[in-house]
């Protein structure tokens, strides 16, 4: 082995070793850093919590003609559950009976027209 190829093995050689100690010095230094990070937001929340955030929005993506015709008729049908759902069923009975009872007395008044018109 010669001059050379012993100086240029030895500095390969510590070169390795300073870059690979370098390089886990860095490492420990940054993994510490984000631990102390951590500790240090969660003694800061627990003395002054931040509020809460906002759920993220979500994207709307309008379908086609199909997925368009499919929503309104969706929409539409969910109109007519609900309106079926709040309607008051004994109101709409009672102006059932009273129309059908005004239509009735109306036909009797005419029929009984008739019948005097017929007498006369």
């Amino acid at each position: 082995m010669g001059f050379t190829t012993g100086l240029l093995g030895g500095f390969t050689l510590t070169s390795a070793i300073v870059y690979f100690s370098l390089e886990l010095h860095t490492r420990n230094r940054v993994h510490q850093a984000s631990l102390l990070r951590q500790q240090a937001l969660i003694l800061q929340n627990t003395v002054n919590p931040q509020p809460a955030q906002p759920p993220p929005v979500s994207r709307e993506v309008r379908g086609g003609l199909w997925d368009t015709a499919k929503d309104r008729w969706n929409a539409e049908l969910e109109n007519n559950v609900r309106k079926l759902q709040t309607t008051d069923w004994n109101a709409v009975r009672y102006r059932l009976e009273e129309n059908v009872s005004s239509v009735w007395r109306r036909a009797f008044e005419k029929g009984e027209e008739v019948a005097s018109d017929q007498r006369k």
